[in-house]
């Protein structure tokens, strides 16, 4: 379906004609006309599926008819800065010939930084995107004008419960108008993230779009190794081809920052991102990141979702995750839009258990390719023998 077949303001259209989006995708497709009628939506869709787009379209839409722009209309709330800021960016190119003004608010800033965000939350702008604990911290001040909100959205609402955000969400829900179209987005659908829609969400409209498998472009390759061989290997493959683009994920900060500095002796073009930096840290690499400054990027999951970033080329799992769905969003970093990566994954023998349930999980058996003959003998894979305690892959806590 073409997005001028959907019924949105002229402005808003010329704002989608210059990004250049021109049809719609099936989250997009699906959720658009629910939410134009005004009902509650809960959607089930990954990370870079569209999903960003269809709530923010029907939303400034919406503001656009109504008028009084200036008013603060709607509130996306969000597990991560990152995703604050992406969201935001993503809001004002698409709203970019229109009178609806948007505000990113978040933790890490400077006194400066905290009063643009209080001066927007007093006089009011259309659409807000914020992290919990920042905008408590704002509402709890009590000069927040939601009076007027008439949208609220969740957003990657799974993250946020599996990062303790629950009874934030309520505090933020108790200072907004009982009378509102609530909107939830998550990646998968435990019993927990069922239960936070009956108490948020009215008669909502369900809406489930693609099941969490990784898309067939992205080239998957496991690679068995002993744990010392881990560091050798990421040697060998990073030295076999210049590669523009590359993010290597640890489960662990430590294992981050070790990493990162053997590979600074080693003169590879490295930075690291996880939570241990603070915002402008991060902001700054991101950016170099983006601008192909830096060549490889090691880094926590929080780099796993919500980071909108073009052309990776090669996504490596350096720990196998605990977690089916953070394989499936660490691995989604490549192969966006119409372009090919591959994703390589470091198992090494206690992590055959996990790697198996992985693949169940997906329902495919990722080839593994020998590692070179100087490395040494790898183990063999047999992830029924290693197999380690079963984890949930739904609606566990993550560490």
């Amino acid at each position: 379906m073409k997005f001028s077949e959907l019924g949105f303001h002229p402005d808003l259209l010329q704002g989608i004609d210059a990004i250049g989006f021109e049809s719609a995708t099936p989250i997009q497709e699906k959720a658009i006309p629910v939410i134009m009628e005004g009902k509650d939506l809960i959607g089930s869709a990954q990370t870079g599926t569209g999903k960003t787009a269809a709530f923010l379209l029907p939303i400034i839409n919406a503001i656009l008819l109504k008028g009084n722009p200036e008013e603060t209309k709607c509130l996306i709330v969000v597990p991560t800065r990152e995703l604050a800021i992406q969201i935001d960016q993503q809001m004002q190119g698409l709203s970019y010939f229109t009178r609806v003004n948007s505000i990113a608010v978040y933790g890490g800033g400077d006194g400066d930084v905290f009063s643009q965000e209080k001066r927007a939350l007093t006089e009011g702008a259309s659409v807000i995107t914020a992290t919990p604990g920042r905008l408590i911290a704002h509402l709890q001040m009590g000069y927040a004008n939601m009076k007027n909100l008439e949208f609220l959205v969740l957003d990657e609402a799974d993250r946020m419960l599996d990062m303790g955000f629950y009874q934030d969400i309520q505090k933020i829900i108790s200072y907004l108008p009982a009378k509102r179209q609530n909107l939830m987005f998550s990646a998968t659908m435990p019993p927990k993230i069922r239960t936070l829609a009956k108490e948020v969400l009215n008669n909502p409209v369900e809406i489930n779009v693609a099941v969490s498998i990784p898309a067939d472009k992205i080239i998957q390759v496991g690679f068995v190794v002993h744990d010392t061989q881990k560091i050798p290997m990421i040697e060998h493959i990073l030295g076999a081809k210049n590669f523009l683009s590359v993010i290597i994920f640890c489960s662990t900060k430590d294992s981050t920052k070790q990493l990162t500095k053997s590979l600074k002796k080693l003169k590879f073009s490295v930075a690291e991102i996880h939570s241990d930096l603070d915002q402008k840290e991060r902001g700054e690499v991101l950016n170099q990141f983006k601008a192909k400054q830096l060549a490889i990027l090691v880094a926590t999951d929080i780099l796993s979702r919500g980071i909108d970033i073009e052309d990776i080329e090669l996504v490596i799992n350096y720990d196998v995750p605990h977690d089916a769905e953070d394989y499936i969003h660490r691995i989604g970093r490549t192969a966006r839009a119409a372009a090919k990566g591959a994703a390589f994954t470091f198992i090494s023998e206690r992590e055959q258990g996990l790697f198996g349930q992985i693949e169940k999980f997906i329902s495919r058996v990722i080839p593994k390719a020998e590692i070179p003959a100087h490395l040494g003998d790898a183990p063999e894979y047999n992830p029924e023998k290693n197999r380690t305690s079963p984890r949930s892959f739904h609606g566990k806590k993550r560490k």
